[in-house]
């Protein structure tokens, strides 16, 4: 079913990121991960591409498995990094087969070692170019990534917001935030949305902390700020992982209560492929468990 479909079903949806593990392993762990956060009947769950299409097949095969074994309704990302034309086509046509009806299309980020992003010779520079063509030439339904804080490369956020607004026009059927760890800045970036005359659905991308050290990497990487209280505590219990992972579970189930009060759509978990910070978030908003 195409995620649109779902999101006009009328239900606040959860929805799951993975990113495919590197040893057969890491798949059977991962595959765990996704039954456990099964019984909690996401929307749908999304699978990760590494930069420069590193994890290309393991992208498509991940999504499809998903989808055939486990039952659970998949989008996977796509990228314009490193691909021809024909090279995405062909990609695009392998997703088609395997029966997946969803894609986040993305520019995406620069290879590793690299600073910026070159365009593939007869490939896309931008995501709204992705965006228009597999909408000419495909049925899929198209997700988009928007930044509630501005994309890193961008700053000025009316830029950015104006560069959202090319993707939405050329086709995307709704949008997925990058992180945030301040609601305020969702708040006031789908209030600037709507404002230009974005209409399709905003969901709030949220991801738990769970390690002190990878969120600051995280943030930095992605221009995402931590409000001073998240940051004192993690600064303050960084040695201890159990104290750093119920800080952020607790902020992240207040996050999560809000938006859901507020009426967004639904809530897209960044999972960094582990459950239990994830399902310790769905039962407390199952219980209304309200963290002080």
């Amino acid at each position: 079913m195409k995620i649109s479909q779902i999101l006009n079903q009328g239900r606040q949806i959860f929805s799951f990121e993975f990113f495919p593990p590197k040893s057969d392993k890491g798949f059977e762990q991962l595959f765990q991960t996704i039954e456990n956060l099964k019984s909690w009947d996401p929307g749908y769950v999304s699978v990760t591409y590494g930069a420069g299409g590193s994890t290309r097949s393991k992208t498509l095969e991940l999504v499809g498995r998903i989808k055939r074994q486990i039952g659970l309704e998949g989008m996977a990302h796509l990228t314009c990094v490193g691909h021809t034309t024909d090279e995405i086509r062909s990609n695009l046509d392998r997703l088609e087969e395997e029966g997946i009806e969803n894609i986040l299309a993305l520019r995406g980020d620069p290879p590793q070692g690299e600073d910026e992003f070159v365009k593939t010779e007869n490939g896309f520079g931008y995501g709204n170019e992705l965006v228009a063509f597999i909408r000419k030439n495909y049925s899929f339904c198209l997700g988009v990534a928007g930044y509630p804080e501005g994309h890193v490369e961008c700053s000025d956020k009316t830029v950015d917001l104006e560069n959202l607004k090319r993707k939405v026009d050329a086709g995307a059927d709704f949008i997925v935030t990058q992180l945030f760890f301040d609601n305020r800045f969702f708040n006031e970036f789908v209030e600037r949305a709507r404002a230009i005359g974005i209409t399709i659905p905003i969901i709030p991308g949220i991801m738990p902390v769970i390690n002190a050290q990878q969120t600051k990497r995280f943030t930095k990487m992605c221009g995402t700020s931590i409000p001073s209280g998240l940051l004192a505590g993690l600064e303050r219990h960084q040695e201890d992982t159990l104290a750093i992972e119920k800080i952020g579970v607790e902020h992240a189930t207040r996050q999560c209560e809000e938006l859901l009060q507020a009426g967004v759509p639904g809530v897209h978990f960044y999972t960094l492929n582990k459950s239990k910070a994830t399902l310790n978030i769905l039962q407390n908003l199952k219980n209304g468990t309200s963290p002080a």
